[in-house]
Formats: C-alpha cells, sequence, structure tokens
C-alpha cells in the first residue's frame, strides 16, 4: 500500500519545482509527508540514520567498508541535530516526511516529526540516495516509473551480503526500476557519475539471481507496473 495520500499527491505535484528551501519549511510544517522522488532535482538527496553515539563509530566504519551500499555523505557531533555542511538551516528532527523508529532492531513506529524523542547522545548519519540520479535519467529520456505513478520506488532485501562492522550486517537492499533493455547501457553510464547516490546499477537481469522471488511484491515501497 501507498504511503502517499490524495493530499500528498497534490501537494507532491505542487512541490515538484520548488527549491529545497521551501520543500524543507512545507515538510516542517506537517503540510507534505509523502515521498522526495522527484523533488529538489539537481541537489543531492539523503537518507538519515540516527543512532545512539556509542554504535556511531561502528556504523561509521561500515558505510566507510560498504560505499556502494551506504555512501556516507555527512556525520553530526553527538546531540546535535543538524549537518552543517549539507545545509545551515536543516534541522535533523523536522525536515524529513517520515521518520521510522526502531527498537532493539524492530521497528516501533512512524513519526512526522522526533523532536520530543531527541537525545543528547544521538548521531546523524547522511546517506546519498538514488533518488539524486533520477533527474539525469529523466532528462534522457528515461522514465522513472515510480515518480509517474506517484508512489515510493520498490525496494527489495537480496542475498548480496554486506561487509559485516559489529553489530551491524545483514543482506543488502536494492531500489527497483524498471527499464528498457535497450536503455540499460546508458543508464549504467549516467548513474556511473553518482557515486555519492549508490552508482551503477548493482544488477540487472533475472531477480531471482539476487534472491528476489517476486518482483511485483517489494518488501518495502510499493510495486510498479512492468
Amino acid at each position: 500500500m501507498s504511503l502517499v495520500s490524495e493530499s500528498d499527491g497534490r501537494a507532491h505535484s505542487e512541490l515538484s519545482c520548488a527549491s529545497a528551501e521551501f520543500v524543507r519549511e512545507a515538510i516542517r510544517r506537517s503540510e507534505y509527508s509523502g515521498h522526495t522522488a522527484g523533488l529538489c532535482s539537481g541537489l543531492l538527496q539523503c537518507n538519515l540514520v540516527i543512532l545512539p553515539e556509542h554504535f556511531s563509530e561502528d556504523f561509521r566504519s561500515f558505510c566507510l567498508r560498504n560505499p556502494v551500499h551506504c555512501p556516507l555523505m555527512g556525520v553530526s557531533r553527538a546531540g546535535e541535530p543538524h549537518i552543517n555542511e549539507l545545509g545551515a538551516e536543516i534541522d535533523l528532527r523536522t525536515d524529513l516526511p517520515r521518520y521510522k523508529i526502531y527498537k532493539y532492531g524492530q521497528f516501533s513506529n512512524e513519526r512526522l516529526s522526533i523532536g520530543d524523542l531527541w537525545r543528547d547522545d544521538f548521531v546523524a548519519f547522511a546517506i546519498g540516495c538514488s533518488f539524486t540520479f533520477e533527474k539525469a535519467l529523466s532528462a534522457a529520456g528515461i522514465e522513472m516509473r515510480h515518480i509517474v505513478n506517484n508512489v515510493t520506488v520498490p525496494m527489495f532485501k537480496t542475498n548480496i551480503l554486506t561487509d559485516p562492522i559489529g553489530a551491524f550486517h545483514g543482506p543488502t537492499v536494492v531500489s527497483m526500476r524498471p527499464i528498457k533493455r535497450s536503455d540499460v547501457d546508458e543508464v549504467s553510464q549516467i548513474c556511473a557519475a553518482y557515486p555519492h547516490a549508490h552508482g551503477s546499477p548493482i544488477h540487472v537481469g533475472d531477480p531471482a539471481e539476487i534472491g528476489i522471488e517476486d518482483v511485483a511484491t517489494p518488501d518495502w515501497g510499493d510495486p510498479v507496473f512492468i
């Protein structure tokens, strides 16, 4: 089921040409809580991981050891809800559309803001996101089906294992975009220019080869028609 409501769909269309500052302000006011694919074209998008400080060195090492899976773009100081090198006006407690809360490794709930949960020992990590290269693909005439359908990109757990560090380990998660066979080489070339956003595709072809049983049933996000 899509996380994007009808009102979010209208808001996404209205925000599609807006500046990053305008988009963040709309999110901060809880006026938009949908996906960010297709927004803020030309700028780096990041995923956010927030951890207690005693996990931070291991997670930093995990990212550096797995740079394709987790391209590390910035790290906050403990207790500071911003990463200055990524934007002085960004408040990590309010400026993301949704936050997923995990306790002891298990999903707990989802929030629109986390100001009341913030702690002095929290460290935030910005991880480059594949949404970053989608504008370049669209400009080349390559359709991004999830943007056209205004849904969250489908994501799947694979049998490709990450290189473990401490408590951090497990299978790689991939996002899937249906691409015409004739466009695959061009897509790979375009995406290779964005190593900070995962770079070239890590697999093309039969999803079963990387452990995906049913490409129409994603583990996260929404299915898209192929």
